[in-house]
């Protein structure tokens, strides 16, 4: 029976004049005797996301004592245990900033994300690398990539397509979710397909200001041409997304509609709220990536320079790191290292969350990579050696989980580099200067 029947399999009809398609819902059938793929023979794809937090760590209780599967969770990073399979943990890495000011709360992310080190704080020397991930695997989605954060503020991005065009993150968990499964989300596993009028209309407008754009490419000289060329490349792009939902999606077995949240939690920097905030978020998140309305993402759960607070203390997380002494029975300053392991529950709750979502032979997170980063190594001395660094997820097979690995004080940029290679991206190297790399590492590779 399963050999006769194709997820494509549908009943046609029209209503009001408007075409609709009435598809079989998704069966076991649909998948193939390995559960890896589509039984026609596409497979589940590989999803790629960031993840960031601000003020890096405390080397004494963060960084394991030995490297390879089997390290020991430490102090710092006790609410990683229950996901310690499920990522890896990158440690003593350098952002190299060459002959430029060390910028702080903003040099050592800039390189992890670009592999390029700024000349100035208004300098975003090239597009991150979510965004070249983006430009690879983004273009047959609802939206080519999602970017939000729980810290509150829109303010709080780290994705960029250059200077001028960053990636605004939603800050609302309603607006968010509006956004995704409001009124113009088509659900893979419906079984009734209408075409969204609204979709129609701005597919028809775009593809008169092609007609225009092709007659205006007659007249103008080779460097004008080029200038339009660069200008409307991304309605090109838009044009590919608008096609794809005016199209009945492939049905998604792990698709299914989170509940709407019954209002935004309220506005401030309090650590419960980040909490709460970004809890929110991921909820939504994992569902529309596991409805495949993107397969690139990005959280933050703070700025660079948080400014997360705790009940009772008067001072914010980065006030904190510069002004707290260091504890001498501890080694360390306590509460700033509190703030440290709030972002790693939070991490951990990211994680789980991915791994939870049964999708084919496995879950949602197999078919991820994420890589979650921060902007210094230690924040009290705004340091840019002894970086840390995670991922998470196996890639759809590419990646190893569960390793710590030791970098040598060589450059974020490898993790970039890594990354990239792995999502599919056709490059020999990746960054420039101190940061120019073509070594992946390989320990965390299959």
């Amino acid at each position: 029976m399963g050999k006769d029947l194709s997820r494509r399999r549908v009943l046609r009809g029209a209503i009001g004049g408007t075409a609709v398609t009435v598809t079989l819902p998704f069966l076991d059938c649909f998948l193939n005797g390995n559960g890896t793929a589509l039984a026609s023979g596409e497979i589940i794809p590989t999803r790629f996301g960031t993840w960031f937090w601000g003020l890096g760590m405390n080397k004494s209780i963060f960084v394991p004592k030995t490297t390879g599967q089997n390290w020991q969770i430490t102090e710092e990073m006790q609410s990683l245990k229950d996901i310690q399979k499920h990522i890896n943990v990158l440690t003593n890495f350098t952002a190299f900033r060459d002959n430029y000011e060390n910028l702080c709360h903003y040099t050592g992310w800039i390189i992890s994300r670009t592999g390029m080190a700024p000349s100035g704080q208004a300098d975003k020397p090239g597009e991150t690398l979510d965004v070249s991930v983006s430009n690879q695997i983004g273009r047959t989605t609802r939206y080519k990539s999602l970017t939000v954060t729980a810290t509150g503020d829109a303010r709080s991005t780290y994705s960029y397509e250059n200077a001028n065009s960053p990636n605004s993150p939603e800050v609302s968990p309603l607006a968010f979710y509006t956004r995704i499964f409001g009124p113009d989300f088509q659900d893979p596993n419906a079984t009734t397909f209408v075409p969204n009028p609204k979709v129609m209309v701005r597919k028809s407008v775009l593809s008169i200001i092609k007609e225009e754009i092709n007659d205006l490419m007659t007249i103008v000289g080779a460097e004008d041409k080029y200038r339009i060329e660069q200008y409307f490349s991304g309605i090109r792009h838009l044009e590919q997304q608008l096609d794809m939902q005016l199209t009945k999606p492939d049905p998604r077995a792990a698709c299914v509609v989170p509940g709407k949240p019954k209002q935004d939690p309220e506005v401030g920097g309090e650590a419960q709220l980040i909490a709460l905030r970004h809890k929110l978020m991921t909820d939504i998140l994992v569902m529309a990536i596991a409805c495949d309305q993107t397969r690139v993402f990005n959280m933050s759960y703070s700025n660079s320079s948080s400014n997360t607070t705790k009940a009772g203390y008067e001072k914010p997380h980065h006030t904190c790191t510069h002004e707290e002494p260091v504890d001498a029975v501890l080694g360390y300053q306590p509460t700033a290292s509190w703030f440290t392991r709030r972002s790693m529950e939070s991490w951990a709750y990211f994680v789980d969350a991915f791994s939870k979502v049964k999708e084919g032979d496995g879950t949602l997170l197999d078919h991820c990579l994420i890589y979650a980063s921060s902007d210094h190594g230690y924040a009290r001395i705004h340091s840019l050696d002894g970086m840390a660094m995670f991922t998470a997820g196996k890639a759809s097979g590419k990646m190893k989980t569960g390793f710590h690995i030791d970098g040598g004080g060589t450059s974020v940029a490898r993790m970039g580099y890594t990354a990239l290679k792995t999502m599919g991206v056709n490059i020999q190297n990746w960054g420039t200067k101190s940061n120019l790399t073509n070594k992946e590492i390989g320990e965390i590779l299959v």
